[in-house]
């Protein structure tokens, strides 16, 4: 009885292993390449798969998992990305400089990726150093530095036309880091700082020169508004010059008018207006001191003026048989 339990545990035992081998789980996003028998039979895809067991078992190939490489059973299909060591690269210019990328690729049929190629990560991130040397030997520093976008599209082409055999697709090319050596960063720091220097005494002139281009602006602007209010000023003066030129005109015509119709006569009303205005100006040469007043010489002419006048306001309209205007008159009297 005990012999007969302990062969049924043995077989239960054997079916369970038989059992555990010829099922096998993949999971979602990977694969798992069969052999059978040492040869390559079919690929599992995501799901529960039946297999022979003592015939049908997985090929295993390697992987870096964590900068180790392992060997691996299940292949993963999605994006990958694979860190390409540090590693000195010369410019063309005979410049050494420490440079690291990677490589973002993706396994597209993993039987090429497992039977044409012994290591696929070794030999992606090899040939990665390897033609990042050659793509950097073609370019300066200054062009390296400045043209990484040119260089990971280079790479990117180098590399997924040499990775077609292999099954495997370099989706992208990323340059890490560019380190040069430190006197170039010295030199670089220093030609940096020149540059800004330059560009802020540039910057500093220019902002000068508009300065001063504004502020002459600002002065012309300035001297042709004062010109101009002085020319406007200096016109309405001409004009109310003009205007009182012409005002005091027409009040010594109506005057003259007045005068003429007073006397009746055109030649006494001229030798009236001349004896008054002879007058007027020797009024200007008469000069008082204290209680003496100083006449010149020519007083005798004035004093004339005044007899003229009166004998020219005797003769006028009385002699005429007109009545004498009531100013004609007072003016007769004053000056008797």
């Amino acid at each position: 009885m005990e012999l007969g339990m302990f062969a049924l545990l043995c077989l239960v035992a054997v079916g369970f292993a038989l059992v555990s081998k010829g099922l096998l789980v993949v999971q979602q996003g990977q694969c798992v390449i069969i052999e059978r028998l040492g040869r390559y039979h079919r690929t599992l895809t995501s799901g529960l798969n039946l297999l022979i067991p003592f015939f049908d078992g997985p090929r295993r190939t390697f992987w870096v998992v964590n900068s180790v490489v392992l060997p691996i059973s299940r292949i993963d299909l999605r994006e990958t990305v694979l860190d390409v060591e540090k590693q000195a690269v010369i410019t063309r210019d005979n410049v050494s400089i420490e440079i690291d990328a990677l490589l973002y690729i993706q396994i597209i049929d993993p039987v090429r990726a497992t039977y044409e190629v012994a290591n696929l990560p070794l030999a992606v991130a090899q040939l990665a150093q390897t033609s990042l040397r050659n793509v950097i030997g073609e370019m300066d520093l200054d062009h390296t530095l400045a043209s990484r976008d040119v260089i990971n599209s280079k790479l990117k082409m180098i590399l997924d036309e040499a990775t077609d055999k292999w099954g495997t697709k370099v989706n992208r090319v990323e340059l890490r880091n560019i380190t040069p050596p430190r006197d170039i960063q010295v030199a670089m720091e220093k030609q940096m700082q020149a540059e800004r220097e330059r560009r802020a005494r540039v910057l500093e002139a220019e902002g000068e020169k508009q300065a001063r281009i504004a502020k002459s602006e600002g002065m012309r602007q300035e001297q042709i508004n004062v010109s101009e209010g002085q020319k406007e000023a200096q016109i309405r003066k001409a004009q109310g010059e003009a205007s009182a030129i012409r005002e005091v005109a027409q009040a010594k015509q109506e005057a003259i008018n007045l005068i003429k119709s007073s006397l009746g006569q055109a030649e006494l009303a001229t030798q009236y207006l001349v004896a008054t205005s002879y007058i007027e100006e020797f009024g200007k040469f008469v000069q008082k001191s204290g209680d003496k007043v100083f006449v010149p010489y020519e007083a005798s002419t004035a004093l004339g003026a005044l007899g003229s006048i009166k004998e020219m306001l005797a003769q006028g309209p009385l002699h005429s048989g007109k009545q004498e205007k009531p100013a004609t008159k007072q003016y007769s009297d004053r000056l008797s």
